[in-house]
Order: C-alpha cells, then sequence, then structure tokens
C-alpha cells in the first residue's frame, strides 16, 4: 500500500477513536452515496457529526482542513442528504473535520465542528 494510503487509514483510525473518547457513538464508517464518500458519520446527543478526516504528514503545503474543497463539500451534502432520508432521521446535522498532522512519531488532531455549511 502506498505511503499516503497507510497515513489516510491511519489518521482515520485516530479521528474515530478520539470521537469515542470524546462522547461520540459511531454510526457509519467510510459511508459511499454517488461520488462521495463520508469518512465518518457519528452521533453525540441530538447532533448527527459529518466528519471528514484529512491527515498530512506535513504542514509545508497548507493545512489538512484546507484540501476540503467546494465540489467535494457538495458531494458530501449530497450523500448525507440521502443517509438522513434512508434512515429517516429528523436530527440536527454538523458538518465537521478532523485535521492530523504528524510531527515525529506523535499526531497533532484537531477537531473543527461546524468547518462549513451545506448550500
Amino acid at each position: 500500500m502506498a505511503q499516503h494510503n497507510e497515513l489516510g487509514k491511519k489518521g482515520e483510525q485516530l479521528a474515530l477513536d478520539f470521537l469515542l473518547r470524546n462522547g461520540y457513538e459511531i454510526s457509519e464508517r467510510n459511508y459511499r452515496f454517488d461520488k462521495a464518500e463520508v469518512d465518518i458519520i457519528a452521533r453525540k446527543e441530538n447532533i448527527l457529526a459529518v466528519v471528514e478526516v484529512k491527515t498530512r504528514s506535513t504542514l509545508d503545503f497548507g493545512n489538512p482542513q484546507d484540501f476540503v474543497k467546494p465540489k467535494q463539500i457538495k458531494n458530501l451534502v449530497k450523500a448525507v442528504d440521502e443517509y438522513v432520508i434512508v434512515n429517516n432521521l429528523d436530527i440536527e446535522v454538523r458538518f465537521d473535520i478532523i485535521a492530523i498532522v504528524k510531527e515525529n512519531k506523535s499526531y497533532n488532531i484537531e477537531h473543527l465542528e461546524n468547518a462549513f455549511y451545506h448550500f
């Protein structure tokens, strides 16, 4: 497996562990609909958190969260809309980013709640 794929998988696992430690219940991992893949769908109290995980080995090219592009946001919103309808959910939806940067042998994790809004 390519090194960047391994880093991405490691980042998703770190994000999952982070959410669980912070009281979230994981509903889905790698949920796919149409052209979108939602990394993590989690619940906490009355909120459905749609979490995009971005992991980088360096900040040389910018912050991980800066790599979530408008087209990806549009696809995520479409996928989550389908998820909510199919599962007949009446719940507040929030779009988060968990940005992870590898620093030597450790990882810096930042949870950005309400990172972007649907349109």
